[in-house]
């Protein structure tokens, strides 16, 4: 239990760093700087879609008959759109805040239920997670610093989302290892939300007129996620 702690913690705190780094980057020449971000929204598209389809589904499919499955993906897909269009009727939407948490969260407790079952491959994943969440941070704290309020502590309010994924891996590590219909529906559900918001918030910020660089950015995210794959694999 206390390894699935600590591991989520690290993970976890990819996320401040993100935001910290989002802060402080400043490339020149100018252009350089705009494609670099628009490469790092790319790279967080692509490891998201790298953990639906090689972490979140597969894992998640495991443990449920396929009408579940089904049922869990399009009703993810359902909520983050209903979600996401009360978000931007409240006045901006929250995408890539919501695709960093809709990752971490389940897959944190998916690390949580590898530690409960003793499995070799539960640090490596945690491993791969925080590598996501560092772009992923990235992406959430430049899009809320465009639309939160000058005086709300954008670097706490991470910091205090990093700790949702001690949670997640204790509820993993206590509950969900022995109720695997329910983490399967969490996981794939999860997944569903995923790809609705990679192709409604994040995929749109990535292209860049007459610069070919961050499409390419997808490519390596996904390469991340497929080379932690392989390894633990």
């Amino acid at each position: 239990m206390l390894e699935a702690v600590l591991y989520s913690i690290l993970a976890g705190a990819m996320i401040p760093l993100g935001g910290v780094l989002a802060r402080v980057e400043h490339i020149q020449p100018r252009w350089l700087e705009q494609e670099f971000r628009h490469f790092v929204v790319a790279f967080g598209g692509g490891a998201l879609i790298a953990a639906v389809a090689l972490v979140l589904v597969p894992q998640g499919t495991d443990k449920l008959p396929a009408a579940g499955a089904i049922l869990s993906f399009l009703g993810g897909g359902v909520a983050f759109a209903l979600l996401d269009r009360a978000l931007a009727s409240a006045g901006g939407g929250k995408g890539q805040l919501l695709a960093m948490l809709a990752d971490f969260l389940p897959e944190a407790v998916a690390l949580g239920a590898l530690f409960a079952a003793g499995s070799g491959s539960a640090p490596l994943l945690a491993l791969i997670i925080a590598l996501q969440n560092l772009p992923e941070g990235f992406n959430a704290y430049r899009e809320v610093d465009a639309q939160w309020p000058r005086e709300r502590p954008r670097l706490l309010i991470f910091s205090l989302l990093a700790l949702l994924g001690p949670a997640a891996a204790l509820l993993g590590h206590l509950v969900m290892a022995d109720l695997p219909a329910a983490l399967g529906v969490l996981m794939v559900g999860a997944s569903g939300g995923i790809l609705y918001l990679i192709f409604q918030d994040i995929a749109p910020q990535a292209p860049l007129k007459r610069h070919w660089g961050p499409p390419f950015g997808a490519c390596m995210g996904f390469a991340l996620g497929l080379l932690g794959h392989l390894v633990i694999h």
